[in-house]
């Protein structure tokens, strides 16, 4: 009997000892889905939007997305950005859409920290005329597919 549990926890730790590689190995994917507030955002270089929700939780709530650009004089996006999260955890992507437009795009590859690996092509949409004039950004949404790749 004791040569029997001695067999089955052995075969147990085998199979976790290959197992685990393979888990760790294995792309992590999905959809993602983030909205975020622009109360701070005026269309100046450095001016940020904030996360205040995400089902991935890299990109936790009050992680900031911070445009490296400023918005052109219609209202355009055409430059990159960097969603900041706590540590040294940052995604470098690039966003685009029009002035007029309420959907564009943002592409993400790789960070620092947890995004070293981070790929995604999102769907950005801000509604009520996307971004004004002014610069200014309504309450915007991201989703798209997303993976972390070796």
């Amino acid at each position: 009997m004791l040569r029997i549990r001695y067999a089955s926890l052995a075969l147990v730790v085998l199979g976790l000892i290959l197992a685990v590689p393979a888990l760790a190995s294995a792309p992590r994917s999905g959809i993602l889905h983030l909205t975020k507030e622009c109360s701070q955002y005026t269309g100046e270089a450095g001016s940020f939007c904030t996360v205040t929700s995400s089902n991935l939780n890299a990109f936790s709530v009050g992680t900031r997305d911070v445009g490296l650009g400023a918005v052109g004089a219609d209202g355009s996006v055409d430059f990159d950005v960097v969603f900041e999260a706590r540590g040294a955890n940052a995604a470098f992507g690039h966003a685009t859409i029009c002035g007029t437009c309420e959907v564009g795009t943002v592409t993400f590859s790789g960070g620092t920290g947890r995004f070293k690996k981070f790929q995604a092509n999102l769907v950005l949409y801000c509604p009520i005329g996307g971004i004004a004039n002014d610069g200014r950004v309504d309450d915007c949404r991201f989703d798209g597919p997303y993976s972390f790749d070796d």
